[in-house]
């Protein structure tokens, strides 16, 4: 991935600058570029992609989303490297995309000035073929129940009808009707963790460019399938059964003759709205081959909704540590999951690290070697960096966005590393206190890989103890554990989803209603982008 990246990065700065403008035809500047035919499709890229928790005071605001604009965008999808075989079978109109690290509720003025901004993007180089939009489909704003549903209306609004959309999702994404309907072919991972996030954005391009080509357009049928379902990620992992079952049946329904692509979304839990339920869509150009398949996918999510468990052994915290401590598996993973920054909490709750500090099993330089990852606050990062290599600190940290559940905790100890390396972190900082290595970020970051760890100094492979906040392990870290455990804690995204104070979603629906009665899966036609009321 890097090389295809770097490549493409080459690509962009041998072109001039250009918000929003073609690529793929012929240029009097810059290194000369293959002219394609004009019957070339004209395909624009979009796309705004966050989880928003409506459970934690976080806000998140548009710096957080980073944007990328025009040639830039190319960046992102190695697919859209220079010699990729889909850059010759287009012409590209680069708009904006955005990304965020999962968080709290968008604010309405960030999700109005990205959007705005994207809708003049594309009005700039009308008209267009084909969108390759690319969604989350977990976007919170205030204000709206449905993000997303807005905003692929409001893009059709200035595209029109003609251009035929592609979807690309998360499968822990919601679809909305109005989102299926605006939407002309949409797809999700198949895959959770999501180690097929980019070969699924190819796949929703690819299907747009194939329509676009054979002079198919959009397909005729669409069926789409709420399930009564909603569980998180940690209990609907791919890894394991039943979900890796009720996936592998999508090639099954892909194979039919007459179908394009076929998608199970598991939906958003934490997050208080209507739409949040779990999703099956089969788009196709037959009746009978989508809606059958639809049932299919449908009927058996339905059938196994009483198997699904956590991905790993679950534990209150105290049992995680107590099990960690007795054990000679190193390292031994322990999950701090409740406020899971890659699910969308504060990142800053500071309930494990306080009760981490009380254990008199760490209170001395010679016990357990631990290591947590992480808390975020900004004033104490940047005193540490003051302060320096080997010296003391003695300050509190944490708690400065979600304190519901643990003020601030007191960190004394000798600073052990720091680093400015990390964009997302600005600032790490390694904190000794006893035998515990707490690093300290300015920004909520994160710590999936190996890399994370080394560049403060830091080996998890040697170390008794690693508590990340994280819910169920990335590949790097699921492939490196010794034992694994995962503590229900307290957070904004709470795994105990019974905690979390419901209002606005349908009801029943598993697991909260477990005794519910069968409800209705029968597929329900989606009517066509183009076809108004």
């Amino acid at each position: 991935m890097r090389q295809h990246v770097l490549l493409a990065m080459a690509f962009v700065l041998g072109l001039s600058a250009c918000n929003g403008g073609e690529r793929g035809g012929e240029r009097t500047d810059g290194p000369k570029v293959e002219a394609p035919p004009e019957t070339l499709p004209r395909v624009a890229i979009a796309g705004l992609a966050i989880e928003s928790s409506t459970f934690s005071p976080a806000r998140t605001h548009e710096e957080a989303f980073r944007a990328k604009r025009g040639d830039e965008i190319f960046t992102s999808y190695p697919f859209y490297a220079p010699d990729s075989p889909v850059m010759a079978r287009a012409r590209y109109f680069p708009t904006l995309t955005g990304k965020a690290i999962p968080g709290g509720i968008v604010t309405r003025e960030a999700y109005e000035t990205l959007l705005q901004e994207t809708l003049d993007r594309l009005a700039r180089d009308l008209p267009y073929d084909g969108l390759f939009l690319d969604l989350h489909g977990a976007m919170s704003v205030e204000g709206l129940d449905d993000p997303e549903g807005d905003l692929i209306a409001r893009i059709r609004g200035v595209v029109g009808d003609d251009t035929v959309i592609s979807t690309s999702m998360d499968s822990h994404g919601n679809v909305s009707w109005r989102l299926a309907a605006e939407s002309d072919l949409i797809t999700c991972y198949r895959m959770a963790p999501h180690e097929d996030a980019l070969e699924s954005k190819q796949r929703a391009l690819e299907n747009l460019l194939d329509r676009l080509e054979s002079g198919a357009g959009r397909p005729a049928f669409k069926a789409w399938i709420p399930v009564p379902i909603l569980l998180p990620g940690e209990k609907t992992s791919t890894r394991v059964e039943p979900a890796k079952s009720l996936y592998a049946l999508i090639p099954e329904v892909e194979a039919y003759d007459d179908v394009i692509d076929a998608a199970i979304w598991v939906g958003y839990p934490w997050a208080d709205e209507p739409r949040n339920h779990a999703v099956v869509m089969v788009v196709g150009d037959d009746e009978a081959d989508v809606v059958s398949g639809a049932e299919k996918l449908a009927g058996r999510f339905w059938a196994v909704r009483n198997e699904f468990e956590f991905v790993a052994p679950v534990a209150t915290l105290h049992e995680a540590l107590d099990a960690a401590v007795a054990s000679d598996d190193k390292p031994f993973m322990i999950s701090d999951s409740g406020d899971n920054p890659t699910a969308g909490g504060a990142g800053d709750v500071t309930w494990t690290l306080a009760e981490l500090l009380q254990r008199p099993e760490f209170q001395s330089a010679d016990g357990p070697s631990v290591i947590y990852a992480s808390i975020p606050d900004r004033e104490f990062a940047d005193l540490a960096l003051e302060i320096g290599v080997g010296g003391r600190i003695d300050r509190p940290a944490g708690a400065r966005v979600d304190d519901r559940y643990s003020p601030p905790v007191q960190l004394s100890g000798v600073i052990q590393s720091v680093s400015e390396e990390d964009p997302d972190a600005e600032i790490e900082v390694v904190v000794r206190v006893g035998s515990i290595d707490v690093i300290v970020t300015r920004k909520r970051k994160p710590y999936h890989y190996e890399s994370d760890f080394a560049r403060l100094g830091l080996n998890p492979r040697e170390t008794d103890i690693v508590i990340v906040k994280i819910g169920y392990l990335v590949p790097e870290l699921y492939d490196m554990r010794g034992g694994w455990l995962m503590a229900l804690t307290p957070g904004g995204v709470d795994q105990d989803l019974e905690r979390l104070p419901y209002e606005r979603i349908q009801r029943p629906m598993i697991p909260f209603d477990m005794d519910m009665a069968d409800p209705d899966l029968g597929a329900r036609l989606v009517p066509m982008s183009n076809e108004h009321p």
